[in-house]
Protein backbone atom coordinates (compact mmCIF):
# COMPACT_ATOMS: atom_id res chain seq x y z
CA UNK A 1 0.00 0.00 0.00
CA UNK A 2 1.26 3.43 -0.66
CA UNK A 3 2.53 5.37 2.09
CA UNK A 4 0.62 9.43 2.35
CA UNK A 5 3.54 11.90 3.13
CA UNK A 6 2.29 13.25 6.12
CA UNK A 7 3.13 16.10 8.35
CA UNK A 8 5.48 15.96 10.85
CA UNK A 9 2.26 16.75 13.79
CA UNK A 10 0.17 14.05 12.08
CA UNK A 11 -0.66 10.90 14.01
CA UNK A 12 -2.80 8.69 11.76
CA UNK A 13 -1.55 5.62 12.49
CA UNK A 14 0.70 3.91 9.37
CA UNK A 15 2.65 0.24 8.76
CA UNK A 16 5.84 -0.30 7.84
CA UNK A 17 6.45 -3.44 6.09
CA UNK A 18 8.01 -5.30 8.66
CA UNK A 19 4.76 -4.68 10.80
CA UNK A 20 2.35 -5.10 8.44
CA UNK A 21 4.02 -8.86 8.29
CA UNK A 22 3.83 -9.42 11.89
CA UNK A 23 0.50 -8.04 12.57
CA UNK A 24 -0.70 -9.98 9.53
CA UNK A 25 0.54 -13.25 11.23
CA UNK A 26 -1.99 -12.48 13.85
CA UNK A 27 -4.83 -13.08 12.14
CA UNK A 28 -7.37 -15.90 11.98
CA UNK A 29 -8.57 -17.37 8.65
CA UNK A 30 -11.35 -19.70 8.16
CA UNK A 31 -10.54 -23.21 7.81
CA UNK A 32 -12.84 -26.15 6.73
CA UNK A 33 -15.03 -26.60 9.83
CA UNK A 34 -16.36 -23.91 12.26
CA UNK A 35 -14.79 -21.00 14.87
CA UNK A 36 -14.23 -22.63 18.15
CA UNK A 37 -14.92 -19.84 20.73
CA UNK A 38 -11.37 -19.93 21.81
CA UNK A 39 -10.02 -19.48 18.14
CA UNK A 40 -11.77 -16.30 17.83
CA UNK A 41 -11.94 -14.99 21.39
CA UNK A 42 -9.88 -11.71 21.70
CA UNK A 43 -8.82 -11.94 17.52
CA UNK A 44 -9.16 -10.72 14.80
CA UNK A 45 -10.76 -12.87 11.72
CA UNK A 46 -9.89 -11.96 8.23
CA UNK A 47 -12.39 -13.26 5.87
CA UNK A 48 -15.06 -12.09 3.97
CA UNK A 49 -18.54 -11.88 6.03
CA UNK A 50 -20.49 -14.16 3.79
CA UNK A 51 -17.55 -16.95 4.92
CA UNK A 52 -17.61 -16.29 8.43
CA UNK A 53 -21.31 -16.36 9.17
CA UNK A 54 -21.69 -20.31 8.85
CA UNK A 55 -18.67 -20.80 11.04
CA UNK A 56 -19.43 -18.18 14.35
CA UNK A 57 -19.82 -19.84 17.38
CA UNK A 58 -23.21 -19.49 18.37
CA UNK A 59 -25.26 -17.23 20.66
CA UNK A 60 -21.86 -16.30 22.07
CA UNK A 61 -22.15 -12.63 22.18
CA UNK A 62 -23.19 -10.47 24.49
CA UNK A 63 -23.04 -6.92 21.75
CA UNK A 64 -23.57 -7.28 18.47
CA UNK A 65 -22.08 -3.71 16.92
CA UNK A 66 -22.75 -3.34 13.14
CA UNK A 67 -21.47 -1.05 10.82
CA UNK A 68 -22.18 -1.96 7.37
CA UNK A 69 -21.70 -0.12 3.89
CA UNK A 70 -24.23 2.90 4.20
CA UNK A 71 -26.35 2.95 0.71
CA UNK A 72 -23.65 5.15 -0.84
CA UNK A 73 -21.00 5.47 -3.45
CA UNK A 74 -17.90 4.62 -1.32
CA UNK A 75 -14.04 2.98 -2.01
CA UNK A 76 -13.13 0.86 0.58
CA UNK A 77 -9.49 0.97 -1.05
CA UNK A 78 -10.04 -0.80 -3.81
CA UNK A 79 -13.54 -2.81 -2.03
CA UNK A 80 -16.23 -0.53 -3.62
CA UNK A 81 -19.90 -0.44 -2.44
CA UNK A 82 -22.25 1.08 -4.79
CA UNK A 83 -25.72 2.78 -3.80
CA UNK A 84 -28.75 0.46 -4.36
CA UNK A 85 -32.83 1.24 -4.09
CA UNK A 86 -34.36 0.80 -0.94
CA UNK A 87 -35.48 -2.54 -1.72
CA UNK A 88 -31.96 -3.76 -2.96
CA UNK A 89 -30.22 -2.64 -0.08
CA UNK A 90 -32.86 -3.88 2.22
CA UNK A 91 -32.24 -7.33 0.62
CA UNK A 92 -28.63 -7.03 0.71
CA UNK A 93 -28.76 -6.36 4.41
CA UNK A 94 -31.18 -9.34 5.13
CA UNK A 95 -28.88 -11.23 3.35
CA UNK A 96 -26.46 -11.11 6.49
CA UNK A 97 -28.86 -9.90 9.02
CA UNK A 98 -30.76 -12.24 10.87
CA UNK A 99 -27.49 -15.34 10.34
CA UNK A 100 -25.49 -12.69 12.63
CA UNK A 101 -28.32 -12.23 15.20
CA UNK A 102 -27.72 -16.19 15.35
CA UNK A 103 -24.94 -15.52 17.27
CA UNK A 104 -25.95 -13.53 19.83
CA UNK A 105 -27.03 -14.36 23.25
CA UNK A 106 -30.60 -14.20 23.99
CA UNK A 107 -29.81 -11.85 26.70
CA UNK A 108 -27.60 -9.85 23.81
CA UNK A 109 -28.01 -6.18 22.26
CA UNK A 110 -27.56 -5.00 19.16
CA UNK A 111 -26.56 -1.45 17.48
CA UNK A 112 -26.84 -0.88 13.42
CA UNK A 113 -25.28 1.98 12.13
CA UNK A 114 -26.67 3.58 9.30
CA UNK A 115 -27.38 7.79 7.85
CA UNK A 116 -30.83 8.54 6.78
CA UNK A 117 -30.66 7.50 3.54
CA UNK A 118 -30.21 3.79 5.17
CA UNK A 119 -32.54 4.29 7.89
CA UNK A 120 -35.64 2.61 6.95
CA UNK A 121 -34.27 -0.47 5.32
CA UNK A 122 -32.23 -0.80 8.81
CA UNK A 123 -35.49 -0.57 10.82
CA UNK A 124 -37.57 -2.93 8.42
CA UNK A 125 -34.60 -5.69 8.75
CA UNK A 126 -35.08 -5.05 12.87
CA UNK A 127 -38.25 -5.03 12.85
CA UNK A 128 -39.87 -8.49 14.08
CA UNK A 129 -36.43 -9.84 15.08
CA UNK A 130 -35.32 -7.45 17.39
CA UNK A 131 -37.11 -5.63 20.79
CA UNK A 132 -36.83 -2.24 18.73
CA UNK A 133 -36.13 0.14 21.49
CA UNK A 134 -34.51 3.61 20.02
CA UNK A 135 -32.58 5.17 17.58
CA UNK A 136 -29.33 7.01 18.17
CA UNK A 137 -28.47 10.36 16.23
CA UNK A 138 -25.15 11.38 16.56
CA UNK A 139 -23.37 14.50 14.94
CA UNK A 140 -21.09 14.61 13.12
CA UNK A 141 -19.04 18.16 13.19
CA UNK A 142 -16.84 17.83 9.81
CA UNK A 143 -17.71 16.89 6.53
CA UNK A 144 -18.62 18.39 3.54
CA UNK A 145 -21.55 20.82 2.56
CA UNK A 146 -23.83 21.05 0.00
CA UNK A 147 -25.05 24.03 -2.52
CA UNK A 148 -28.52 22.95 -3.16
CA UNK A 149 -29.54 20.42 0.20
CA UNK A 150 -28.58 20.81 4.03
CA UNK A 151 -25.36 19.52 5.06
CA UNK A 152 -25.35 16.00 6.35
CA UNK A 153 -24.21 16.20 9.46
CA UNK A 154 -25.67 13.33 11.70
CA UNK A 155 -25.95 9.79 11.50
CA UNK A 156 -27.97 6.95 13.58
CA UNK A 157 -27.41 3.96 15.09
CA UNK A 158 -30.71 1.74 15.67
CA UNK A 159 -30.41 0.15 19.03
CA UNK A 160 -32.25 -3.35 19.85
CA UNK A 161 -32.66 -6.38 22.29
CA UNK A 162 -33.06 -10.12 21.48
CA UNK A 163 -35.74 -9.88 24.57
CA UNK A 164 -37.10 -7.75 27.10
CA UNK A 165 -34.11 -9.42 29.60
CA UNK A 166 -31.23 -7.31 28.58
CA UNK A 167 -28.28 -5.55 30.08
CA UNK A 168 -28.19 -2.16 30.51
CA UNK A 169 -26.01 0.12 32.61
CA UNK A 170 -26.85 3.66 32.73
CA UNK A 171 -24.45 4.68 35.33
CA UNK A 172 -21.76 3.95 33.08
CA UNK A 173 -22.40 6.28 30.48
CA UNK A 174 -23.47 9.23 32.28
CA UNK A 175 -22.43 13.09 30.59
CA UNK A 176 -20.75 15.77 32.67
CA UNK A 177 -22.36 18.73 31.43
CA UNK A 178 -21.64 21.81 32.02
CA UNK A 179 -24.54 23.74 34.58
CA UNK A 180 -25.41 27.44 32.58
CA UNK A 181 -28.01 28.29 35.50
CA UNK A 182 -27.12 26.47 38.84
CA UNK A 183 -29.48 25.85 41.75
CA UNK A 184 -28.69 25.71 45.19
CA UNK A 185 -30.60 24.66 47.59
CA UNK A 186 -30.06 25.72 51.63
CA UNK A 187 -26.82 27.89 49.93
CA UNK A 188 -25.63 24.38 48.68
CA UNK A 189 -25.72 23.03 45.26
CA UNK A 190 -28.21 21.01 44.22
CA UNK A 191 -27.89 17.74 41.43
CA UNK A 192 -24.24 20.22 40.13
CA UNK A 193 -20.45 20.59 41.25
CA UNK A 194 -18.19 22.62 41.50
CA UNK A 195 -14.63 21.87 40.47
CA UNK A 196 -11.59 23.98 39.70
CA UNK A 197 -12.96 23.54 36.22
CA UNK A 198 -16.48 24.81 36.44
CA UNK A 199 -19.61 23.79 37.60
CA UNK A 200 -20.77 20.28 36.43
CA UNK A 201 -24.10 18.16 36.65
CA UNK A 202 -24.16 14.03 35.62
CA UNK A 203 -27.19 14.19 33.53
CA UNK A 204 -28.85 10.68 32.02
CA UNK A 205 -27.81 10.21 28.09
CA UNK A 206 -30.17 10.79 25.64
CA UNK A 207 -30.13 9.81 21.82
CA UNK A 208 -29.01 12.47 20.53
CA UNK A 209 -25.44 12.83 21.07
CA UNK A 210 -23.51 15.92 20.27
CA UNK A 211 -20.33 15.05 22.12
CA UNK A 212 -18.35 13.34 20.02
CA UNK A 213 -15.64 14.16 17.45
CA UNK A 214 -14.98 12.25 14.06
CA UNK A 215 -11.43 11.33 14.44
CA UNK A 216 -8.67 13.54 12.40
CA UNK A 217 -5.57 13.83 11.84
CA UNK A 218 -4.07 15.15 15.24
CA UNK A 219 -5.89 11.92 17.10
CA UNK A 220 -3.61 8.99 18.05
CA UNK A 221 -6.80 6.57 17.17
CA UNK A 222 -6.91 8.03 13.42
CA UNK A 223 -6.23 5.87 10.56
CA UNK A 224 -6.88 5.96 7.06
CA UNK A 225 -10.37 4.04 7.06
CA UNK A 226 -12.94 6.07 5.18
CA UNK A 227 -15.57 5.58 7.52
CA UNK A 228 -13.37 5.39 10.55
CA UNK A 229 -15.94 5.67 13.71
CA UNK A 230 -14.84 7.64 16.89
CA UNK A 231 -13.31 5.30 20.15
CA UNK A 232 -15.64 7.62 22.28
CA UNK A 233 -18.87 6.58 20.27
CA UNK A 234 -18.53 3.17 20.20
CA UNK A 235 -17.31 3.32 24.60
CA UNK A 236 -20.68 4.48 24.94
CA UNK A 237 -22.84 1.35 23.24
CA UNK A 238 -20.18 -0.86 25.27
CA UNK A 239 -20.00 0.91 28.27
CA UNK A 240 -24.19 0.35 28.08
CA UNK A 241 -24.50 -2.86 26.66
CA UNK A 242 -21.78 -5.03 27.42
CA UNK A 243 -21.16 -6.45 31.00
CA UNK A 244 -17.61 -6.49 32.02
CA UNK A 245 -15.84 -9.14 30.69
CA UNK A 246 -18.55 -9.80 28.26
CA UNK A 247 -18.01 -10.19 24.58
CA UNK A 248 -18.76 -8.14 21.30
CA UNK A 249 -18.78 -8.56 17.97
CA UNK A 250 -17.95 -6.52 15.06
CA UNK A 251 -18.72 -8.18 11.85
CA UNK A 252 -17.70 -4.98 9.82
CA UNK A 253 -14.97 -4.31 12.10
CA UNK A 254 -12.49 -1.94 9.36
CA UNK A 255 -9.40 -0.51 11.52
CA UNK A 256 -9.99 -2.37 14.48
CA UNK A 257 -12.26 0.55 16.34
CA UNK A 258 -14.67 -1.84 18.16
CA UNK A 259 -12.03 -4.17 19.51
CA UNK A 260 -9.82 -1.45 20.55
CA UNK A 261 -12.52 -0.16 22.65
CA UNK A 262 -13.71 -3.70 24.16
CA UNK A 263 -10.04 -4.27 24.84
CA UNK A 264 -9.33 -0.76 26.59
CA UNK A 265 -12.73 -1.24 28.61
CA UNK A 266 -11.90 -4.63 29.68
CA UNK A 267 -14.19 -6.79 27.69
CA UNK A 268 -13.49 -10.01 24.62
CA UNK A 269 -13.93 -8.95 21.22
CA UNK A 270 -14.40 -11.02 18.12
CA UNK A 271 -13.55 -9.03 14.83
CA UNK A 272 -14.56 -10.08 11.36
CA UNK A 273 -12.81 -7.74 8.34
CA UNK A 274 -12.12 -9.08 4.66
CA UNK A 275 -9.43 -6.34 3.97
CA UNK A 276 -5.85 -7.80 5.25
CA UNK A 277 -4.67 -4.33 5.65
CA UNK A 278 -7.41 -2.99 7.70
CA UNK A 279 -7.09 -5.97 9.88
CA UNK A 280 -3.32 -5.43 10.61
CA UNK A 281 -4.68 -1.46 11.33
CA UNK A 282 -6.52 -3.24 14.09
CA UNK A 283 -3.67 -5.21 15.31
CA UNK A 284 -1.63 -2.53 15.45
CA UNK A 285 -4.21 -0.01 17.50
CA UNK A 286 -4.68 -3.49 19.76
CA UNK A 287 -1.08 -3.52 20.49
CA UNK A 288 -0.84 0.21 21.28
CA UNK A 289 -3.55 -0.08 23.26
CA UNK A 290 -1.89 -2.16 25.54
CA UNK A 291 0.36 0.62 26.76
CA UNK A 292 -2.08 3.34 26.34
CA UNK A 293 -5.66 2.59 27.12
CA UNK A 294 -7.32 6.35 26.74
CA UNK A 295 -10.15 7.02 25.49
CA UNK A 296 -10.43 10.55 24.30
CA UNK A 297 -13.44 12.27 25.85
CA UNK A 298 -14.23 9.59 28.22
CA UNK A 299 -12.57 10.31 31.72
CA UNK A 300 -13.00 9.89 35.43
CA UNK A 301 -15.83 7.21 34.94
CA UNK A 302 -17.80 9.86 32.71
CA UNK A 303 -18.23 10.86 29.43
CA UNK A 304 -17.26 14.74 28.90
CA UNK A 305 -18.49 17.71 26.18
CA UNK A 306 -17.08 17.54 23.06
CA UNK A 307 -13.47 19.25 23.35
CA UNK A 308 -14.18 19.68 27.23
CA UNK A 309 -11.06 17.75 28.69
CA UNK A 310 -7.15 16.38 27.18
CA UNK A 311 -5.80 12.59 27.74
CA UNK A 312 -5.69 10.68 30.80
CA UNK A 313 -6.38 7.18 31.46
CA UNK A 314 -9.14 5.28 30.53
CA UNK A 315 -9.62 2.87 33.03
Amino acid sequence: MTEKTRAPRNRTLTLSDEERARYGSRLVVPGDGPFSLDGILDRTVNADLFEALGKLPPAFADLLVIDPPYNLDKDFHGMRFSAQGDDEYLAYVLSWFPRLLEAVKPTGSVYLCGDWRSALSLYRAMEGRLVVRNRITWQREKGRGAKANWKNSTEDIWFGTMGNDYWFDVDAVKVRRRVIAPYREGGKPKDWEETDEGRFRLTHPGNFWDDVSVPYWSMPENTDHPTQKPEKLIAKLVLASCPPGGVVLDPFLGSGTTSVVAKKLCRHFVGVERNAEYCAWAEKRLALAESDPVIQGYEDGVFWERNARGRKRAR
